[in-house]
């Protein structure tokens, strides 16, 4: 029965049913509220998600019947602890509790669910240390516990005994402790989110075993699940597409169609020390990376530009020095990029791409300098103060422009036109003749200065000859 995606309102009544086989019942994405009747969980597939169910969920330890291959609650107002009766859901697959208001320790009873590919129990209120139990659930792809109140040190486990993991949300709770070098024989991880807890020590350098994270395309855009559920007299194939919220450029997204695209590494808000391991640079089919806001220090490696697929990079609030690689400027699909507050310093290297970040990209650093930060790098603050001059001295030149060459060549024949026809007579007395040939012989100099176009000159000349003209 599938009656999913409608208006459908009210309260299930809680009827004494029995099925002749277990049903699949999907009610997702409708407006019903209430408790969750006993007789639902009889089914073999239940999609209740996205409603306003709220109560606990204790009626279903009560049943007789387990068949149940898909648990999808998520997304109601669900409450109260866990059951702890897990261990007979034998055939459960898909177990997604998510965005309820649960609360109370992870029962150790799910480390009996030795065939679950998916646990999905983020955005709750859960207590208390993950389970070691969980170590038997090799079957486990997808683990999200982010946003809840865990606490205690990541387990070593989660390396060893959950091979198959593509995805690992723990952010936000208050786990510690280092990173277990474990993690790094995770070769089907794709998104690692271990943000906003109080992980400390160095990050593994062994990163770049991360297999899938190398491999710059994708063979799926989702992260699907592929089981069989048995009824009495037949059997139906079913897919079951992952999902969950990932940050994103800052802000926080769902992810379900295109989740099989995404390949990130969230480390941010720890207490993570040490250097940015050159490993990572191995990586090429990262997509996003975000170490902001730890306590990492040493120099951006230089084969930052190996990351050709990262398009978000975060290592902002940290204590690099340095400065910024201009292998940077080899990726061009960067499209948010965050270096603010930590102590780098020269010259911001330019490209295509990184020309179109803000100064907000960089500030924080006072040793940096160049565009577009308002500080300028010394080289170029002399090269444009050259640039200035030679536009301060064109815009003269421009001005000079308007009283040209044959404008003094003008006034120089009319003058001595005018000269000669008043004073000619004057010539004739020997006291003014040394001063007249005096007068020609700067003539012939600023003649000649005119011919070379020296117009600084020319206006010098020609002062001087008025001059001589007016002693005259």
């Amino acid at each position: 029965m599938d009656l999913s995606y409608n208006q459908i309102t009210g309260q299930i009544a809680n009827l004494s049913l029995e099925f002749y086989f277990p049903p699949a019942i999907d009610l997702g994405s409708n407006k019903l509220e209430g408790k969750i009747p006993r007789f639902m969980f009889k089914a073999i597939h239940l999609d209740l998600s996205n409603n306003m169910f709220s109560g606990p969920i204790q009626s279903l330890c009560a049943i007789s019947i387990r068949n149940l291959s898909c648990l999808d609650l998520s997304n109601n107002q669900l409450s109260g602890e866990l059951p702890d009766c897990w261990m007979h859901l034998e055939e459960l697959k898909i177990l997604n509790l998510a965005n309820n208001h649960f609360h109370g320790k992870i029962p150790s009873t799910m480390g009996s669910l030795l065939g679950i590919e998916t646990l999905d129990l983020g955005n709750n209120s859960f207590i208390g240390e993950l389970p070691s139990s969980l170590k038997n659930c090799t079957e486990l792809t997808f683990i999200n516990l982010g946003h809840n109140n865990l606490s205690g040190q990541l387990p070593m486990w989660l390396g060893t005994s959950n091979p198959n993991l593509v995805v690992l949300n723990l952010r936000s709770n208050h786990l510690y402790g280092s990173m277990p070098s474990h993690l790094c024989h995770l070769a089907h991880l794709q998104l690692l989110d271990l943000a906003l807890n109080q992980i400390s020590g160095s990050i593994p350098k062994c990163l770049n075993n991360l297999t899938l994270l190398t491999q710059k395309l994708s063979s799926n855009a989702t992260i699907t699940h592929l089981y069989e559920e048995d009824f009495s007299r037949t059997s139906k194939d079913r897919a079951y597409d992952d999902h969950v919220f990932w940050m994103w450029k800052g802000r926080e997204y769902e992810y379900k169609g295109i989740l099989g695209l995404v390949k990130s590494i969230d480390l941010s808000s720890n207490k993570l020390t040490g250097t940015i391991p050159v490993e990572i640079m191995e990586l090429a089919g990262l997509i996003s990376l975000n170490l902001s806001k730890n306590l990492l220090s040493g120099q951006i490696s230089s084969n930052i530009g190996a990351l050709l697929s990262l398009e978000v990079m975060d290592l902002s609030k940290n204590q690099l020095l340095g400065g910024i690689p201009s292998s940077l400027s080899r990726i061009l699909g960067l499209s948010f990029l965050d270096l603010s507050n930590n102590n780098l310093s020269g010259q911001i290297p330019t490209g295509p791409q990184l020309n179109t970040f803000t100064a907000t990209a960089y500030e924080g650093n006072p040793g940096l300098c160049g565009a577009p930060l308002p500080k300028n790098c010394s080289g170029e603050e002399t090269t444009q103060n050259s640039n200035k001059r030679n536009e301060h001295d064109g815009k003269q030149d421009d001005e000079d422009g308007f009283i040209t060459l044959g404008f003094y060549v003008s006034v120089a024949l009319g003058f001595f036109a005018g000269f000669w026809g008043v004073f000619g007579t004057l010539v004739l007395k020997r006291s003014l003749q040394l001063a007249f040939f005096k007068c020609l012989n700067d003539f012939k100099d600023w003649l000649y200065v005119a011919i070379s176009v020296n117009m600084t000159r020319l206006q010098r000349q020609l002062q001087k000859l008025i001059g001589v003209a007016i002693r005259l």
